[in-house]
């Protein structure tokens, strides 16, 4: 059962669907544990290495949430951050900003037909709100996904979690082994991860399996012996 939004009335006025909501993945049981916990906790910290399916998982259940009316919007924070220097790019800033939401805008087409995922960006209902324009925001009714949140310094991560409002949801997706800071000792993550039993309402969850080529995960490992 796919559910189409046109983008003509509020999302809570709306009825709920019966039924399951239908995606074009399904989640394996590590998923499924990991999405039980996300639904339990206001705050998740989501870690694991690459292609263990962190941010396609945070963009099922935000619009499992949003299918089923229990948020209004979808914001996305992702730093723009990179060992490569590309050099100036034209444009304003959605411009800019477009080589780095791209990724989860990719994510939510795998989910569900494209044309729901553009209008859904079109009206408003997903939005990518940039680190510098975060200051003031309060994110009410809203399901809130940090990619990349290892690119996050301590401050940027404060900064951010203080933007969750009432009746909302914070997934930040991240690995330790990913850090594109300069100074790595910087990122805020290592520190986010030693809340975890500290907060209430705020849990801390490691994804291991590998949703991409076997190959990844066996070049990984041995990098990650070369870093250790």
């Amino acid at each position: 059962m796919n559910m189409e939004y046109t983008g003509k009335t509020s999302n809570t006025q709306k009825r709920k669907p019966k039924g399951d909501i239908k995606y074009n993945i399904d989640l394996n049981d590590e998923q499924k544990n990991a999405k039980k916990f996300i639904m339990e906790n206001d705050i998740t910290v989501l870690k694991g290495a690459a292609g263990s399916g962190k941010t396609i998982l945070s963009c099922l259940i935000a619009l499992d949430m949003f299918n089923k009316r229990e948020i209004e919007k979808i914001i996305i924070c992702r730093p723009a951050v990179s060992k490569e220097e590309i050099g100036f790019l034209p444009g304003g800033a959605d411009d800019k900003l477009q080589p780095y939401i791209q990724p989860i805008h990719n994510n939510f087409y795998k989910l569900t037909n494209k044309q729901k995922v553009d209008e859904m960006i079109k009206d408003g209902v997903i939005q990518m709100i940039p680190l510098a324009y975060m200051r003031g925001h309060t994110f009410q009714d809203s399901f809130i996904i940090v990619d990349e949140c290892q690119n996050l310094i301590h401050t940027q991560t404060e900064l951010v979690i203080g933007r969750l409002g009432m009746r909302s949801k914070m997934v930040l997706c991240g690995d330790t082994s990913q850090v594109d800071l300069r100074n790595k000792k910087e990122s805020g993550l290592s520190f986010l991860s030693g809340l975890d039993g500290r907060v209430k309402g705020f849990k801390v969850i490691t994804l291991k399996e590998n949703h991409r080529h076997p190959i990844v995960a066996e070049v990984l490992n041995i990098y990650k012996e070369f870093n250790d």
